[in-house]
């Protein structure tokens, strides 16, 4: 678990939602919180937080034991259309309140990112949600928050894997009391999982390609949350916690950054999300 600057706490691994949609989806989430993920990741442009809250009734298992996160997309980063669209998630949901809630994106062009970030601080207080942060945000992003607001995310989601490792981002988060949470945390199946420095090391470990990423970004102390509708992949994607990869190897691992290493291009600086 993992304590938040607000106080809250989450878990330390998590399950991504992205394309799981419809029954197929519900099957993938139900199927996650079974084998024992307790925190779930969805956002509105996901268009899947129906599925989501529908997998979580049909899991059994109590609400207030899971941390479910969603984002608000910037084309309702106005103040009254970001607390409209919030509730239209939870009702979509079938929620009462969200455990974390972000915004998607900077989209510095429209620079509207602070008025929404004071309509979560508000949705934080009403009870809408219980803590709230941010996804791909910079360093200028985020001390402009803290500049107009006076009020830091407890959360940076941002795109994180070993061709992008994000040294000076999770630094900055780290400096400033915001927990580091990674999307994309296995490259999105890309090559990396084919990396000749990764399957040596998978190999040495006992472990799967997979399993060495995760646990890398663990000892990173940031939060992965993967994808997967196998039951398989997500038990094994959950067993990262029984060894530890020595400092050496973190070191290898950290040597595949590439400067241009995301996988889409979606530089938060230029790039825009409605």
């Amino acid at each position: 678990m993992y304590k938040l600057n607000d106080g809250q706490q989450i878990p330390d691994f998590g399950f991504g939602t992205y394309k799981l949609n419809g029954r197929k989806g519900v099957q993938s989430i139900v199927s996650a919180i079974n084998n024992g993920y307790t925190m779930i990741d969805t956002a509105y442009n996901y268009e899947n937080e129906g599925t989501v809250g529908r997998a979580i009734a049909e899991s059994g298992v109590d609400r207030d034991k899971l941390t479910v996160t969603s984002k608000l997309p910037g084309r309702y980063y106005a103040y009254d259309d970001a607390i409209t669209a919030l509730q239209e998630s939870l009702y979509r949901a079938h929620l009462d309140y969200f455990d974390l809630y972000l915004l998607h994106w900077p989209n510095p062009k429209r620079g509207m990112y602070v008025e929404a970030w004071q309509a979560l601080i508000a949705a934080q207080k009403f009870g809408l949600v219980k803590s709230i942060g941010v996804c791909n945000f910079l360093p200028e992003h985020l001390n402009k928050l803290q500049k107009e607001t006076g009020i830091l995310p407890a959360i940076n989601q941002i795109e994180l894997h070993p061709y992008f490792n994000q040294a000076d981002m999770r630094q900055f988060d780290n400096e400033k009391g915001i927990v580091t949470m990674d999307w994309s945390p296995l490259g999105r199946a890309s090559s990396v999982l084919k990396n000749p420095i990764l399957i040596d090391l998978a190999k040495k470990y006992n472990k799967s390609v997979g399993q060495i990423i995760l646990r890398w970004e663990h000892q990173l102390k940031t939060i992965p949350i993967p994808k997967s509708s196998s039951p398989i992949r997500q038990r094994e994607n959950m067993n990262i916690f029984d060894f530890e990869i020595s400092p050496e190897d973190m070191k290898k691992i950290d040597s595949l950054t590439k400067a241009d290493g995301r996988n889409k291009d979606q530089d938060p600086a230029i790039y825009e999300e409605f």
